[in-house]
This record gives structure tokens, C-alpha cells and sequence, in this order.
């Protein structure tokens, strides 16, 4: 039973960093994408960042870009989102996501996960 369990959101200044973590199991991550998507209170989901199986190449929103850094270690099967400069518009729930497809293409569309973490709280204060 593949199981993705968020921890590591708080609240926090802007200006802080967190970082979040995923630890995933029933499933061995080597061979899968990963992605990190928020949902900001009365907005809909929408993409982080995200990680590919293998050698692990990493795209994300251009909210993220040069603050965000997603990361993976297969060895403990824990995806992660290093979190700098947060603003408050970064406040949201975050939510980690597994894509089944064994080694397909990484998507930044939430539609192509099938897999996801119950959610882990960021609050950004100004």
C-alpha cells in the first residue's frame, strides 16, 4: 500500500526558511517522479516543483524558481522542499505527490499524480 506522509511546515517570518519532507512507502522511489504542490486558503491547487526518477532533474513554478529546492534521497525513499526567503503569498497547505508511471516524463499537472500526502501547513507571517 503506497503511503506519503508530509512533515515539516510551521509557522514562520518572512524572510524564514523550512524545509519539508516526504517520506513515502510501499514503493521503491527510485523508479518514479515526484512534485510538491500548495493550496492557499480559497485558491485552487497549484504546482511547486517537482523531481524525475532517475537522475533526478527538477522543475519548478516560476514562484519557486531561486527559492525552492526539491530534492530526493531513494535511500530513505524521502522526497524534499527546501524552503528560503518565504513570503506570505507561500502560505498554503503543501501537499507531496507520486506519479505511478515508472519512469515517465516529469508534469507539473496535478491530473498526473496518483498518489498524494494528506498535507503539511505553512504560515508565513509579515
Amino acid at each position: 500500500q503506497v503511503q506519503l506522509v508530509e512533515s515539516g511546515g510551521g509557522l514562520v517570518q518572512a524572510g524564514d526558511s523550512l524545509r519539508l519532507a516526504c517520506a513515502t512507502s510501499g514503493v521503491n522511489l527510485m523508479w518514479y517522479n515526484m512534485g510538491w504542490f500548495r493550496q492557499p486558503p480559497g485558491k485552487e491547487r497549484e504546482f511547486v516543483a517537482a523531481i524525475s526518477w532517475g537522475v533526478g532533474r527538477t522543475m519548478y513554478a516560476d514562484s519557486a524558481k531561486g527559492r525552492f529546492t526539491i530534492s530526493r534521497d531513494n535511500a530513505k525513499n524521502t522526497v524534499y522542499l527546501q524552503m528560503n526567503d518565504l513570503k506570505p503569498e507561500d502560505a498554503a497547505v503543501y501537499y507531496c505527490a507520486l506519479d505511478l508511471k515508472s519512469r515517465a516524463p516529469v508534469y507539473s499537472v496535478a491530473g498526473e499524480y496518483d498518489f498524494w500526502g494528506q498535507g503539511t501547513q505553512v504560515t508565513v507571517s509579515s
